[in-house]
């Protein structure tokens, strides 16, 4: 038996006929599941219990409870997770909260592989806060070398929207670390894609968002982690009422939960986490060792099958398999038409700018056949030239 066909489990989603998904490394496919939990969600506990589903349906709790169930994914303790707001929202919090407890020291590291939003969330902070801090991008090879005295928090995305390049996240947290930094993850394009341990690694903090490779649905709630020695201290930039150490006392002055809580800010997505919760289910029982040996066995197949037909798109991931996460990019200077073409004949991958086409390969619903199958459309998109038909070249504000 393969690795992808062990963890396969493609009957519990809702896939339509005829489509062959590598976009969830973008957004997830709809659980079967996720359906049955939302209905009974709006049904019986929005719809019977009315704002008695706080108490009687647990809502006020469903942000720690979610986070324990995805800290058994990242490597991260019991009431080290909270769930609540989006991602551009946690990354707020963590480099605010980073930021503070380095006060002496000015520079904000990533690099130029982090998604935008990262960036612009750090420049946003920056100029809010006013006291001389500056961002610094250097290239993802150079981060290592950059990291010293005067640098206050390191944050980088573990593996790289586009390319699907992964940083070593235990040596560079340590680096940063040595260097009396604090180390700020997001595992945007990693949770649910390969196994991470957080306490191992022994990052501050770390953020996320759950509608990717934990398959939550659009606009799902993000995560944030904080290492249990820092949850009792540190201070939230956003201080929302839900983080409050009593928040329905309704005191006039902010007094900050104990531990995670006090990283929650306003109330809680409860139908959004009513879909994610029912999504998690499909981890049970699955081991994440399991799942990269399947999502490696699959990648490789596709580069294989695509450098073999295709010798016009130029493999823009790590060649080895341990240094991508779990998706595959390739560089066509046509990337966005062939794309589009792709769509139109059933294989659904996504363009990133300027000439990326990525391949998410998600074993939970994908498995060698269906690998077989979108190589052998993609060689037909790119060696028939189907691509160049004008309606292709149409752009969508999506891509």
């Amino acid at each position: 038996m393969s690795a992808a066909s062990s963890v396969t489990r493609k009957h519990l989603f809702h896939l339509p006929e005829g489509v062959i998904y590598l976009d969830g490394n973008s957004l997830g496919p709809l659980p079967n599941a996720a359906l049955v939990r939302m209905q009974e969600a709006m049904r019986h506990e929005w719809g019977d219990m009315l704002i008695g589903g706080w108490n009687k349906a647990g809502w006020m709790a469903q942000p720690a409870r979610i986070g324990d169930r995805i800290g058994k994914l990242i490597g991260a303790p019991e009431g080290s997770v909270v769930l609540g707001d989006t991602l551009s929202v946690k990354v707020y919090q963590a480099l605010a909260a980073a930021l503070a407890m380095r006060p002496d020291r000015k520079v904000v590291l990533s690099d130029s592989g982090n998604f935008p939003t990262d960036l612009y969330m750090a420049e946003g902070l920056i100029a809010t806060l006013g006291q001389g801090h500056r961002l610094e991008v250097v290239d993802p090879e150079d981060i290592a070398a950059r990291i010293g005295p005067d640098v206050a928090a390191l944050m980088l995305t573990e593996v790289d929207y586009r390319t699907g390049r992964r940083h070593d996240m235990a040596a560079l947290t340590r680096a940063a670390q040595d260097a009396g930094a604090v180390a700020i993850w997001d595992l945007a394009h990693s949770a649910g894609a390969l196994p991470i341990d957080l306490t191992a690694a022994g990052a501050e903090f770390a953020v996320g968002c759950t509608y990717k490779y934990l398959n939550g649905g659009p606009g799902a709630p993000a995560f944030i982690y904080v290492r249990p020695d820092l949850a009792d201290t540190v201070m939230p930039a956003l201080q929302g009422w839900l983080g409050h150490d009593a928040p329905f006392a309704f005191e006039p002055a902010y007094r900050p939960a104990q531990g995670i809580e006090r990283m929650r800010v306003g109330t809680p997505p409860v139908l959004q986490m009513a879909a994610l919760d029912a999504a998690l289910d499909l981890w049970d029982g699955v081991a994440m060792e399991d799942v990269r040996a399947a999502s490696i066995e699959l990648s490789e197949r596709f580069i294989a099958g695509v450098e073999a037909a295709c010798p016009d798109l130029a493999l823009a991931s790590p060649r080895d398999p341990a240094m991508r996460g779990s998706q595959v990019s390739f560089r066509f200077e046509h990337g966005y038409e062939a794309m589009q073409a792709l769509i139109a004949h059933g294989v659904i991958g996504d363009f990133r700018a300027p000439d990326i086409m990525r391949f998410g390969l998600t074993p939970l619903f994908l498995d060698t056949a269906d690998i077989d199958a979108a190589v052998s459309v993609l060689t037909r998109v790119i060696g028939e030239d189907m691509w160049r038909d004008p309606a292709y070249a149409k752009r969508s504000k999506v891509t």
